[in-house]
């Protein structure tokens, strides 16, 4: 793989190797005075006993007033079908509630997108701030999930599906 200098690590470049990072696909939600929702790459299973897991929110994004208060969050995993979803969660500036987004509210307030692969309503444990992002560690209260279906991927800056 090259050279074995050493290389500065700047957000660009750092960007650039995680492109190849082939990551599953989740949407986050909140409910506050409106719901909100972004979609997250970061997802990460962090413990099976307890139940724990965490993703990363850009402490300047437009859902992280509501995800800083709220007490439960939604994690959504995507099928392989819904990458429109996807980039409309996405998408800063729009209205990632409004028509075609089909959700209604589910346990604990937490508005849940209809026709995921899985879902986890989660209670917050803690937030952690870490540089330009918070990491969100939560506990699973509530699952669901498809017997059928593939999860939908990012990989190289866009969607993808498994290939079986």
């Amino acid at each position: 793989m090259g050279s074995h200098r050493p290389t500065p690590v700047n957000a660009s470049l750092f960007r650039s190797v995680f492109r190849r990072h082939a990551a599953g696909v989740a949407v986050v939600t909140a409910q506050g005075a409106r719901p909100a929702g972004f979609t997250a790459t970061s997802l990460t299973s962090l413990s099976a006993d307890p139940p724990l897991l965490s993703f990363g929110i850009d402490s300047s994004g437009s859902s992280w007033p509501t995800v800083s208060s709220a007490e439960h969050v939604g994690v959504h995993i995507l099928h392989e079908e819904q990458a429109q979803l996807a980039a409309r969660f996405a998408r800063s500036g729009a209205d990632r509630f409004a028509a075609p987004t089909s959700y209604h509210t589910g346990p604990h307030g937490v508005p849940v997108l209809d026709d995921v692969l899985a879902l986890l309503v989660c209670r917050v444990v803690t937030r952690v701030p870490v540089g330009d992002h918070t990491l969100v560690i939560t506990e699973p209260v509530h699952a669901e999930y498809r017997d059928a279906g593939r999860p939908l991927l990012y990989c190289y800056g866009r969607y993808a599906a498994l290939r079986t």
